[in-house]
């Protein structure tokens, strides 16, 4: 309650600095005040009654009624702050992910697409106000999820994410930026984003990467591109055994950085490269920053006078006092 109390005219204080001057008076004066009265030797009318040693009262009184005066004065409030946030420009949002079987290397744990999912489910529980999309590329590229507010979806989508042969290997970086900047060219959202993760150099698909980003570019749409993978070599797939699962072995880390940078600085983004689980998570934490959605929050706030109640102490005081002035401590002379 303390904490809320503010006060409208504070400069009312100053007059609390006269109030010792009330005191100095009082005691200075106090006894050319007091009505005497003097006789040859009589030691019982000399003698203060209890009346005498309570008449301090009176000043106490004013003194109280002076001090609540001043504090009405200054307007105390008591002030209720209530908040209304409405969103103003929504962001939508395509992330456009590599699937290839490069993406199974185990130099991310337990491997560079498992890494990129959880810290991807991390990012859209932070979008909160944002529509997102999926489009997964290796040799080809397809619309996963179109872009929906609907979080659920997105994330049961992304869990779903894996390769399985259902597309054909390869990376083809241009047809999957490509197939982003498709879902996002109608949008009317105040800003479009395309995230594109791989981690490889474009070897597939009819669509030069360059050009798609120029189509980026056209369309006003920002693209953040993201370098998956440990500098030097990494354990990945480097073949299929007859049982049809991948026979693993150590092979060297290729990423086309130039065409990626390239590919982020023409559409105004910015390139990125996650060489562990960390840095991946703290790309996805810098992207979340550098990319918010306008949110206007309205205060409202509420006052209510409490100067009142301090005036009424100040009318009983004084009325309080007047009355024992002017019955039990009257004076008799």
């Amino acid at each position: 309650m303390i904490e809320q109390i503010s006060f409208l005219d504070p400069h009312y204080f100053w007059l609390f600095t006269l109030l010792p001057l009330t005191i100095f008076w009082e005691i200075y004066f106090h006894n050319k005040k007091q009505a005497k009265l003097k006789l040859p030797s009589l030691k019982k009318i000399n003698q203060k009654t209890l009346r005498v040693y309570f008449r301090p009262i009176l000043f106490i009184l004013r003194f109280a009624a002076l001090s609540f005066l001043i504090l009405a004065l200054a307007r105390p409030q008591i002030s209720e702050v209530s908040t209304r946030t409405k969103t103003n420009k929504g962001i939508d949002i395509v992330m456009a992910i590599d699937v290839s079987s490069s993406m199974l290397a185990q130099d991310l744990k337990p491997n560079r697409l498992s890494a990129l999912k959880r810290v991807a489910a991390e990012f859209i529980d932070d979008r909160i106000s944002d529509r997102i999309g999926l489009v997964v590329y290796a040799g080809e590229s397809y619309t996963m999820t179109p872009v929906t507010s609907d979080k659920n979806i997105i994330k049961n989508s992304l869990s779903e994410i894996s390769f399985k042969g259902l597309i054909e290997d390869g990376t083809a970086i241009g047809m999957g930026l490509a197939t982003a900047v498709n879902r996002l060219k109608d949008s009317k959202a105040k800003s479009k984003v395309i995230i594109l993760l791989t981690d490889g150099v474009n070897n597939s698909g009819f669509i030069d990467p360059r050009i798609a980003s120029e189509l980026a570019l056209e369309y006003n749409i920002k693209t953040y591109s993201i370098g998956l993978g440990s500098n030097g070599m990494a354990r990945a797939p480097i073949g299929i055994l007859p049982n049809g699962s991948f026979q693993y072995g150590m092979t060297k880390v290729e990423i086309d950085e130039k065409l990626l940078k390239s590919i982020s600085s023409v559409t105004g983004g910015q390139y990125f490269r996650a060489t562990d689980n960390e840095k991946l998570a703290q790309i996805y934490s810098s992207i979340n920053k550098l990319e918010k959605t306008e949110i206007e929050e309205i205060k409202y706030t509420n006052f209510e006078e409490k100067y009142r109640p301090l005036a009424l102490m100040v009318l009983i005081l004084i009325v309080f006092e007047f009355i024992l002035r002017h019955t039990i401590f009257r004076s008799f002379i």
